[in-house]
């Protein structure tokens, strides 16, 4: 079971309850969690932590008649429901386009836009587009929202962060942000993660109005932490527009008579860079520097 499923399951315990539940009771309720005392203490405080980071207001209620005294949690459901941001007809639908058209995957679109007041209407299963959910999605979007650092595992460190901006990017979620590990902006790819994200104290670095380095305005392949290469690619010219339009604004493209443009890029991150070339399949090639060819050479040769 995912956490995201954990978090749902939690949430519909605590709304369908009419009296406050004690963590035994729920614990027994509940599937998911482990077996031992103390992984379900610790994942069930991160758990209740999550939701109320989304807005989910848990209540903590004394539970009469124990001896002890004791407590439990319970979620009201006029609190849950929110306030009705009063949305205009036009409003209405263009978010109706949005939910409806592309989804976030498990998510129904459709019910969302039912509940703000928006009815169903001819057309509405056909998606244009589906976005993964990772269950990080949900920590990391209220942690951007709230201006608090987070803390994760990529590759073998563990990252502190201030995020700045969530992003979809050619089938990935990113996160962009201040690392303070690096004491530098960087850009992470969401699915890379070893670990759960941890939420943890407000942000202290000034965020900038305008990120400069989410997956759409920078280039991923300048977001890493290798020492900085200087490559140079060759693209065909039928696709040479469309690359000029994915480069960057740091890139230098030389055009050629035939319409090839040579592209040079600074590389931080390898692999990225190697997944950017990838793309344009047999239309590009890596000119220079040699180890970086050789590394496309080589990963090519891996998969065959």
């Amino acid at each position: 079971m995912t956490k995201l499923e954990r978090l749902l399951n939690l949430t519909a315990a605590l709304l369908a309850t009419e009296r406050p539940l004690p963590v035994d009771e729920l614990r027994v309720r509940l599937e998911g969690y482990s077996d031992s005392d103390d992984a379900f203490r610790r994942a069930f405080e991160r758990d209740k932590e999550s939701l109320r980071l989304m807005g989910i207001p848990i209540s903590v209620e004394p539970i009469h008649g124990t001896d002890p005294p004791g407590s439990g949690y319970r979620i009201h459901p006029g609190d849950y429901g929110g306030v009705d941001p009063q949305l205009e007809p036009d409003e209405l639908a263009a978010l109706h386009l949005a939910a409806t058209k592309v989804r976030l995957e498990g998510i129904d679109g459709a019910g969302v836009m039912q509940t703000l007041g928006g009815g169903s209407v001819e057309g509405d299963d056909e998606v244009l587009a589906e976005l993964p959910a990772h269950d990080e999605l949900g920590p990391l979007f209220e942690a951007t929202r709230a201006k608090r650092q987070v803390e994760f595992r990529y590759g073998d460190m563990v990252r502190r962060v201030e995020p700045w901006h969530l992003s979809f990017h050619r089938g990935h979620w990113y996160i962009n942000g201040w690392d303070h590990v690096r004491e530098a902006e960087r850009l992470y790819r969401v699915d890379r993660f070893a670990s759960e994200v941890t939420v943890g104290g407000p942000a202290v670095v000034d965020r900038p109005e305008r990120p400069s380095s989410n997956a759409a305005r920078r280039p991923a392949w300048e977001m890493g932490d290798d020492e900085p290469v200087e490559a140079t690619i060759r693209i065909d010219p039928d696709l040479s527009m469309w690359a000029r339009a994915h480069l960057g604004p740091d890139a230098e493209v030389i055009e050629h008579a035939d319409g090839s443009i040579d592209a040079t890029l600074s590389v931080r991150n390898v692999e990225a860079f190697r997944s950017f070339v990838l793309t344009f399949l047999d239309r590009a090639e890596v000119l220079a520097p040699p180890e970086l060819r050789t590394d496309l050479i080589e990963w090519l040769e891996a998969q065959t």
